[in-house]
């Protein structure tokens, strides 16, 4: 049950400032008349607060919601979370319990959940770390929780994602309906063309190893105050994280990747940076922990950097020393896999980064291996009639087509002023696959015995013959932002 009160956002409307509409807004545009959330400006936004939200934000709210708990373990709720965990599948979780396991006796698993829930005895086991490497030597924890513990997780973010959807600013686009990485990336090409010439390359050092839960819990508790649900969120966060079988460590901060509440939680979390941008009138574009600030001047971003450091300190988190700068758009900047940078004839280049590039072959040659003692094959048995009926060739390209559609379905959005961008990736594609045939690096004549044509009667994906966007206004120089 929710008292009832104005709606999220709603409030005295603010004067519209002279600037161009776009389709999603950029700092201090309104929404088809209503004010975003994240667009009200803060007063007093040093005095001390509990929670992630700033206290003017929260005067602002008048609806709570106190009686939510029966909503999660609801039979069709719970019915609704499995079907979307065993649509995810995934590894199973420190009990050993896999996705074809629960689903042998999902009726009843899923009894045995509700009835566990409705009676309080539900605790969640600890999850199953594992560590991704990150590139420079470090590695990105993960929590992988157990299959019950998926379902029910996934069946409290379906109860509390509405609630929090409507308190969400539109500078907030990780993991919500009808938002993610192409609609950040869409505000940034807009807010480049609209004379937003200053970025800020934000990093937060360790974010899901750095939320305090107090504070977080502070914040879920602004919108809820069923307490049977904050102790279930609680839970989650205290369970520990276990890590190749052996000792389970407790969690007193920080919150583990991998869990289907974990995206729902950092968006609350880091909410107040939303809100708190708009003071110093400086365009914000985050998806989860990853995001860029936007300014017209060096001074604006400048200002904008300061307050971001500001509100994660009240948030027991830094942005990272060395990863965090700003940069004029000349000389460039990554945000969620692409690099932006202006040419020196004033062309805005959209490209692939340096480290995605790097991933990407990465990928490729986890695809393309040869074998141990591999013997080098004559020329002449390197036939597209040969080559069709051996069973290893034909499952690398199957392999291979379809991590290059779905790579070229992201980085499709790449605009660029020189034509067959896209050469570069199928050239090593291709020499790769050479390498994996002849069983060593195959250059010189092997070039002409296994042409690109060769591969192309094979079925392999060519990258540039995908269809892409038409080239936008973003190749053309920017007027000046005046």
């Amino acid at each position: 049950m929710s008292k009832a009160g104005p709606k999220v956002g709603k409030g005295e409307r603010k004067p519209r400032v002279d600037c161009p509409v776009l389709q999603i807004v950029l700092p201090f545009e309104e929404e088809d008349g209503n004010s975003d959330a994240a667009s009200a400006v803060e007063e007093n936004r040093g005095q001390p607060s509990g929670a992630a939200t700033p206290p003017e934000e929260r005067s602002r709210r008048k609806r709570k919601w106190y009686s939510l708990y029966d909503k999660v373990f609801a039979a069709k709720n719970l019915r609704e979370a499995w079907r979307r965990v065993k649509e995810n599948q995934g590894a199973a979780g420190t009990d050993g319990q896999s996705i074809a396991h629960f689903a042998e006796q999902e009726d009843a698993n899923l009894a045995e959940l509700e009835l566990e829930l409705r009676e309080k005895r539900y605790r969640p086991r600890p999850v199953r770390g594992k560590e991704i490497p990150k590139g420079g030597g470090k590695v990105r924890r993960l929590g992988i929780p157990s299959v019950r513990d998926r379902i029910v997780q996934q069946a409290v973010a379906q109860v509390l994602g509405p609630i929090f959807e409507e308190k969400f600013s539109s500078r907030s686009h990780g993991f919500r309906p009808g938002r993610g990485c192409e609609t950040a990336l869409e505000v940034v090409d807009k807010a480049l063309r609209h004379g937003y010439e200053w970025i800020v390359e934000a990093d937060i050092s360790e974010f899901f190893d750095s939320v305090d839960h107090e504070l977080l819990l502070a914040a879920v508790n602004e919108e809820v105050s069923d307490g049977s649900v904050l102790r279930l969120i609680r839970m989650f966060l205290e369970s520990g994280i276990q890590m190749g079988g052996g000792e389970v460590e407790a969690r007193e901060v920080g919150t583990p990747q991998g869990g289907p509440l974990s995206p729902l939680l950092a968006n609350i979390y880091l909410h107040a940076l939303d809100v708190a941008m708009v003071e110093v009138k400086v365009g914000l574009v985050r998806y989860a922990d990853d995001f860029v600030l936007l300014a017209k001047s060096r001074e604006q971003a400048e200002q904008g950097k300061e307050t971001a450091r500001q509100v994660l300190e009240r948030l027991r988190l830094r942005l990272h020393p060395e990863k965090t700068r700003v940069v004029a758009i000349g000389q460039g900047f990554d945000f969620l896999g692409y690099h932006y940078q202006r040419d020196g004839q004033g062309r805005l280049q959209k490209s692939v980064s340096a480290k995605s590039a790097k991933r990407f072959r990465e990928a490729v040659r986890s695809r393309t291996k040869r074998h141990s003692g591999q013997r080098r094959p004559k020329a002449r048995c390197c036939t597209v009639g040969r080559l069709r009926k051996n069973q290893r060739v034909a499952g690398m390209i199957g392999e291979l087509n379809s991590y290059l559609l779905g790579w070229h379905g992201y980085f499709r959005g790449a605009q660029v002023t020189w034509r067959e961008y896209f050469d570069d990736f199928d050239r090593f594609v291709r020499h790769r696959l050479r390498c994996a045939i002849t069983g060593r690096y195959a250059k010189g004549r092997w070039q002409q015995t296994l042409p690109k044509r060769a591969f192309d009667e094979l079925g392999l994906v060519r990258l540039e013959w995908l269809p892409r966007p038409r080239p936008t206004v973003l190749l053309h120089p920017l007027p000046g932002s005046g």
